[in-house]
């Protein structure tokens, strides 16, 4: 076991959707180590996606001691830590063993979409959207939650008694952490769940009602950044000083803290969030308006809010083409096999393999690919993935720039596609402004770190977090105005060719 080094770091535990992270970061918030480890995806029928929460928690558990082993640092180097996590991901366990009653249901899943159509029938959407500032989706927690009361044996009846309890996967890695002593969760993660009132900042009886929650399973809402609760690693105990959904995370890593403010992070799928201040932003471009985060200040709580968009599948086409076409051996190859052609040929391919999320927000739309001739090859195929994750975030981008008062000066980037240069640029391309690339990459996690820090009091405010924010590359757009609204009219017409609906 390696000695203490007196050098004060902050452990960020991030769990994804497809693997299970932990990173340290010092004073200046920097990256010390990283230790990631992937988990198992099942698929067990179409639209369904599940994990198994004690996977995800052995998973995560491995990390944290792998990340201090190539650190060579001890337990006791760590001042604090901070969740951040795949949000909307539905986990219920028996309180008593701390053993899940089902697998997860993955925030990707559309198995209750029949559910939401009904209670859009019964007229319940515009109060559901006007508590939660969210649509009638099955990618939320409520439904979710629902159907696995209604469909593991004995369920129901467990949770109306009180044995049973809810959380998204901040929630469950908490209580793991704390040996069950901890069911919490923070606004950024209770916003997600449909269950959660933006204007009030508690559960919503008319949302629990609705939905057919019992209130026992909920966990307390902590503030993001704020005294949580202690938790045990390594035999050590150690303050749990933040939580934060992962995209909300991300916003606050990139120092996003001034209303009109975005970021875009890429990972499996694509999301946009854009800081709209105190108070929730209503939208009228079928965007979602989210509670981003709540810091526990000397003055009282400071709560913000975003507006977000997102692109169901981003990096997991690329996923996708690797594993189910065969088409590269490493993900990253994507690019040199993207840039060996100069254009698509005319190729659209439209990834709407689990529906379309924001602007069209179709559950039953699916994917496909466009425009194929003869001529077409392996590198055509690849840049039409890439640019997909363009075009669905310039979609993103354009419709929050509809419902905000504030224009959008440059857009700040992470996530693991955003090194991926070729598609930085045509990002820029559509948008026309800058699209700024940090040093530091992986924001999720240091957005964690950050929260934790100012939490715990090794930061001092937001704005010392901020001047530890640093640009990598600027992105500057280089295409005209009027190609790039031919490009995205193209792109128009391929998502009209895969929707479900009259567009």
């Amino acid at each position: 076991m390696p000695t203490p080094s007196h050098r004060p770091l902050l452990l960020a535990l991030d769990q994804g959707t497809t693997s299970s992270r932990a990173m340290l970061f010092d004073r200046t918030g920097a990256p010390v180590s990283i230790a990631q480890r992937e988990f198992a995806q099942s698929f067990p029928h179409p639209g369904w996606v599940e994990h198994d929460a004690n996977e995800i928690w052995a998973s995560q558990r491995a990390t944290i001691a792998e990340v201090l082993a190539k650190a060579r640092v001890s337990i006791a180097d760590v001042h604090a830590v901070g969740i951040t996590n795949q949000r909307e991901t539905t986990v219920v366990w028996d309180r008593a063993s701390g053993l899940p009653i089902a697998p997860a249901i993955v925030w990707q899943d559309r198995r209750t979409a029949e559910r939401c159509a009904q209670l859009r029938a019964a007229g319940h959407e515009p109060m559901i959207r006007k508590q939660t500032g969210l649509v009638l989706d099955p990618y939320f927690s409520a439904t979710k939650i629902a159907w696995l009361l209604d469909n593991v044996p004995g369920a129901r009846s467990r949770a109306d008694r009180g044995e049973l309890a809810f959380g998204t996967i901040d929630t469950w890695l908490a209580w793991q952490l704390s040996g069950g002593a901890l069911h919490v969760t923070d606004s950024s993660n209770a916003s997600r769940t449909q269950l959660f009132d933006l204007q009030t900042g508690t559960w919503s009886d008319s949302l629990l009602e609705v939905f057919d929650v019992p209130r026992s399973m909920l966990p307390v809402i902590a503030p993001s950044s704020g005294h949580i609760g202690s938790i045990e690693l390594e035999g050590r105990r150690l303050p749990l000083a933040g939580i934060a959904g992962d995209q909300q995370a991300a916003l606050f890593g990139q120092a996003c803290f001034s209303p009109g403010m975005a970021k875009n992070t890429y990972g499996t799928g694509c999301f946009l969030l854009m800081n709209t201040g105190e108070h929730p932003q209503p939208s009228t471009q079928g965007l979602l308006t989210t509670a981003a985060w709540t810091l526990d200040t000397p003055s009282g709580l400071q709560r913000r809010f975003a507006l977000e968009g997102s692109v169901f599948v981003a990096g997991a086409l690329v996923q996708w083409l690797r594993d189910g076409l065969g088409l590269f051996q490493s993900a990253s190859d994507i690019e040199a096999l993207a840039a060996s052609v100069p254009d698509t040929a005319g190729v659209h391919l439209v990834p709407a393999f689990t529906g379309l999320g924001a602007p069209w927000w179709d559950a039953d739309a699916r994917g496909a690919m466009l425009g194929l001739t003869r001529g077409a090859t392996r590198g055509h195929i690849a840049r039409a993935a890439l640019e997909a994750i363009a075009f669905q975030s310039a979609d993103l981008l354009a419709a929050v720039q509809r419902d905000s008062p504030k224009p959008l000066s440059e857009l700040r980037v992470d996530g693991g596609a955003s090194a991926n240069n070729l598609l930085m640029q045509f990002q820029a391309d559509l948008l026309g402004v800058p699209v700024v690339r940090p040093k530091v990459l992986e924001t999720t996690a240091l957005g964690a770190a950050s929260l934790a820090g100012i939490g715990s009091g090794f930061f001092e405010s937001a704005d010392e977090v901020a001047q530890h924010w640093r640009v990598d590359r600027i992105f500057e757009p280089t295409m005209s105005r009027d190609e790039a609204s031919s490009r995205m009219q193209g792109w128009h017409e391929a998502v009209k060719r895969v929707r479900s609906q009259p567009a």
